[in-house]
């Protein structure tokens, strides 16, 4: 699916995806659930993300935080609070560093816990998307706080094309299964 630009398309795509991505952890065999991830013998997955998250739930709490950032981010600057998407220290050649955090915090979060968490803040997301307009959302410099992209990226961003991120690494830790077993 092409990356949406419109308010439509991102709804439905943020949607499908995430469905796509219940559905594959509602298939998720035992195995699959207790094997810790390990990509190493890999030499593609280089992206820091490959060694940071070891199972599902470091996966979901990684999308959780992300909606958090992007909820609390629009709500803060909606009020005429300037507030930048990453909190300090962190910018966009550390984020990494900021997610390593989150994976951290999370340490003690359960899979079930981090189920809720980020069905609720799935669903928190896409209202808060449904209250734009399709211009609000896809046109550039509607909102100042949000430089010069469209508002609309960030939804997509921490939506349908996080929700296919997650899809994509499972069917890889599924893939090793396979070849261990």
């Amino acid at each position: 699916m092409a990356r949406p630009t419109t308010k439509a398309d991102l709804m439905e795509a943020a949607n499908s995806n995430f469905e796509s991505l219940k559905e594959f952890i509602a298939s998720m065999t035992e195995q699959e659930l207790t094997t810790s991830f390990d990509f190493s013998k890999d030499e593609k997955k280089k992206e820091a993300h490959w060694q940071r998250d070891k199972n599902l739930r470091d996966i979901l709490i990684h999308l959780y935080e992300w909606h958090r950032l992007t909820l609390e981010w629009v709500r803060a600057n909606q009020k005429g609070e300037a507030k930048p998407f990453l909190p300090k220290p962190y910018n966009w050649k550390t984020y990494g560093q900021m997610n390593v955090f989150f994976w951290k915090k999370h340490q003690n979060t359960s899979l079930e816990e981090a189920k809720e968490m980020l069905e609720e803040s799935h669903q928190e997301i896409m209202q808060l998307a449904e209250k734009f307009s399709n211009d609000e959302l896809f046109s550039k410099g509607v909102f100042d706080w949000v430089g010069g992209s469209a508002l609309g990226s960030y939804f997509v961003s921490n939506t349908s094309s996080h929700y296919a991120w997650a899809v994509k690494k499972l069917k890889a830790h599924r893939k090793n299964c396979k070849a261990g077993a």
